[in-house]
């Protein structure tokens, strides 16, 4: 799958996006992921201003858009 990776700080050129392996999804997240939102803070992440400082690399975004996939014993409610 394609992901925008941060290997170092800086400004947008250090956006890269990249080819990585898919992740797998645990039990306990039956979300499928489509899409995520990149919020202000991520630009001071990127840039290596914000407080908390991500471990490299990192891939910004922090809100999600997708599907709930539950399956049998799953479902809890």
């Amino acid at each position: 799958m394609k992901a925008i990776l941060v290997r170092q700080f800086g400004g947008p050129e250090v956006l890269n996006l990249e080819e990585i392996p898919r992740p797998s999804r645990p039990p306990s997240s039956p979300c499928r992921i489509h899409a995520a939102g990149v919020n202000p803070y991520d630009t001071y992440m990127r840039a290596g201003t914000y407080a908390i400082k991500p471990p490299l690399p990192y891939t910004p975004g922090s809100d999600a858009a997708g599907v709930i996939e539950a399956i049998g014993n799953e479902v809890k409610k």
